[in-house]
């Protein structure tokens, strides 16, 4: 942790008693039910990253063992799930694409494996090949290259317009700035710089005076919602990206990039907290009680509240997520899959019953990986 953070000592953790977090049983349903349902390409990337933080926490980016991580993995830490999945992925992967996957509508989204990608390269046990390399700087050189951009030089969420979404923070520097962490020198600093001025550039186009974001601008259509999941995706993006800047061998020379992105993930956090209702949830339009309250948003901004606390040891918006997390808890059934969540095609209509959202699955592990975090550090 670098020094800027003892400054940061807000509020004491002498806490009320920690919100117990999921069981088992029903950590290990809604896992099962995100491997059988996660599809699209932005599903598969946060599955990965999802296993990554629940299963193997030791290779996340919240650790500081994530750079580099191990050259071999064993039994004990094998990152099977992550690593099929970026398998599938390059294994499917036609030799004329250069992202992970072919003929999106979004250049972003299939980004968002690329963390898988690279991890699966960098531990790979043949040497020899270079199939998962190739495929990752090929992703990277589409995005640097291939991709139209804002004239102030956002890369464009949307692969046939410069269109931005609050998304997008997600699916791309979190990519840019793992493999700028692992390349490591003056090309890896590079790299670290170019993320987090893509999150500056998203914030600059996106953000209101109440911290919150807009979800799309831009384009032919736009969006000017404070869509929930729009924010929890660029708050939980921001968030990663300053992990691996804080984890990286280069931290020092990005202190006040850190100092940045900790107080732009703390804008959306309190601004979205101020909303919260009295039963732990979010609006899906966070700033519109007319709206419905959804429970992927909430799961997701959540979990990033937890580790901004297990960060910062600013202890403030806990009692917001112990709330949020209780919420979560009374909202999934008994085979696992989390109910009342958002239809991330429309945005703006709930799912009907019986059907779910996979990437609100992947949101429970992530909160849940982010809870045991937390409670983790109360011990230390």
């Amino acid at each position: 942790m670098v020094p800027w953070v003892n400054g940061l000592l807000l509020a004491s953790r002498a806490l009320s008693p920690a919100q117990p977090g999921l069981s088992n049983t029903t950590v290990a349903n809604v896992r099962a039910r995100l491997i059988e349902s996660a599809k699209a390409s932005w599903e598969l990337g946060v599955a990965a990253e999802a296993h990554t933080e629940f299963s193997w926490p030791a290779l996340s980016v919240f650790e500081p063992s994530a750079f580099p991580p191990p050259k071999h993995l064993n039994v004990s830490l094998n990152a099977s799930d992550v690593l099929e999945i970026a398998v599938k992925t390059v294994s499917k992967k036609p030799a004329t694409s250069l992202p992970l996957i072919a003929a999106q509508g979004s250049a972003a989204d299939p980004a968002s494996i690329g963390v898988a990608v690279l991890l699966a390269n960098w531990t790979s046990p043949d040497p020899s090949s270079t199939a998962f390399s190739d495929a990752a700087s090929g992703q990277l050189e589409h995005l640097l290259h291939h991709v139209p951009r804002s004239p102030q030089g956002a890369i464009s969420h949307r692969q046939d317009e410069v269109q931005l979404w609050a998304d997008f923070v997600y699916m791309v520097p979190p990519f840019i700035a793992y493999y700028g962490a692992l390349q490591g020198g003056n090309g890896g600093r590079a790299l670290l710089q170019f993320a987090y001025n893509q999150v500056r550039l998203y914030r600059d186009a996106l953000r209101d005076s109440s911290g919150l974001w807009r979800h799309i601008t831009l384009g032919k259509w736009q969006d000017d919602t404070h869509w929930g999941t729009g924010n929890a995706w660029a708050a939980a993006g921001m968030l990663r990206v300053l992990q691996a800047l804080n984890h990286s061998s280069d931290a020092r020379l990005f202190v006040e990039h850190q100092a940045n992105l900790t107080q732009w993930i703390h804008e959306i956090e309190t601004a979205s907290w101020s909303y919260q209702k009295r039963d732990g949830g979010l609006f899906n339009v966070i700033d519109s009680p007319k709206s419905f309250s959804d429970t992927s948003s909430t799961a997701l901004l959540a979990s990033v509240t937890y580790r901004m606390a297990t960060f910062t040891n600013d202890t403030t918006l806990i009692p917001a997520a112990d709330k949020a997390l209780a919420f979560i808890k009374d909202n999934i059934n008994e085979k696992g899959w989390l109910e009342g969540t958002v239809d991330p095609y429309t945005f703006h209509t709930q799912n009907a019953k019986g059907s779910y959202s996979p990437e609100g699955q992947a949101f429970v592990l992530l909160l849940h990986a982010a809870h045991t975090a937390w409670i983790k550090s109360l011990t230390k």
